[in-house]
C-alpha cells in the first residue's frame, strides 16, 4: 500500500483524489503503454501521439462500456504488399480484436514494406490482443508478396503466440485478365 492509503486508513485527513492517483499508479502496471518497453523510443513517442489524439475523439463521442471478452483462440490475417504490410488479429468469428500497420508505427514510404516494419507492428497487435483479450493462440492466413510476411510469423511466434497453422491465401490468376502490351524500349 502506498502512504497515502495507509494515512487516510490509519485516520489523517487526505483528499480522495490522491488517494486514486495513488491506486492508478499501482496499477499502472497493467497499462498498454508499459509493456511497450521494448519498442524504439521513436516508434513509442509515436504511438503516444496517436493515443492521445484517440483520447481526444474518445471524449467527444461517448460509446456503452462493453464487457471485457476473453478469446484464447483467433486467427492473424497478414497482408504484405510491395508497400505496407498490415496485421489483423480477431476472434474465431472473424471479430477484429487488435491491428496494426507500418503508417500506424510511423514508418514512411518505402520503409513501410520491410521486415523490420512487420517485426514491430506484430509485437504492437500481439501486445494489445494479449493484454486486452488473453490471446493465445492463433491460425495466420497471410496475402500479398511482400517482403515482410515471413517476419510477421516469427514475430507472432517470438511474442509468445501459438501458431497452429499458417495459410497462404494470396489470389493467384487462372488466366483471366488478359496483360498489357510488352514495353518497347
Amino acid at each position: 500500500m502506498s502512504e497515502e492509503v495507509k494515512s487516510a486508513l490509519g485516520g489523517e485527513e487526505t483528499n480522495k483524489e490522491e488517494i486514486k492517483e495513488s491506486k492508478a499508479e499501482e496499477g499502472a502496471d497493467f497499462s498498454f503503454d508499459s509493456s511497450v518497453e521494448e519498442l524504439p523510443e521513436e516508434i513509442k513517442q509515436k504511438l503516444e501521439k496517436n493515443k492521445a489524439a484517440r483520447a481526444k475523439k474518445k471524449l467527444i463521442k461517448k460509446k456503452k462500456k462493453k464487457t471485457a471478452k476473453i478469446v484464447k483462440v483467433g486467427r492473424a490475417y497478414i497482408q504484405a504488399t510491395y508497400n505496407n504490410t498490415m496485421i489483423t488479429l480477431t476472434d474465431q468469428n472473424g471479430d477484429v480484436i487488435s491491428w496494426a500497420s507500418a503508417g500506424l508505427a510511423g514508418f514512411k514510404g518505402a520503409k513501410k514494406a520491410t521486415p523490420y516494419a512487420a517485426q514491430i507492428i506484430t509485437k504492437i497487435a500481439t501486445q494489445k490482443a494479449r493484454e486486452e483479450y488473453g490471446l493465445e493462440e492463433v491460425s495466420v492466413f497471410v496475402s500479398g508478396v511482400g517482403t515482410g510476411r515471413e517476419a510477421a510469423i516469427r514475430a507472432l511466434n517470438a511474442n509468445g503466440l501459438n501458431v497452429t497453422a499458417i495459410k497462404d491465401t494470396t489470389p493467384v490468376p487462372h488466366n483471366g485478365c488478359r496483360p498489357k502490351k510488352p514495353r518497347r524500349v
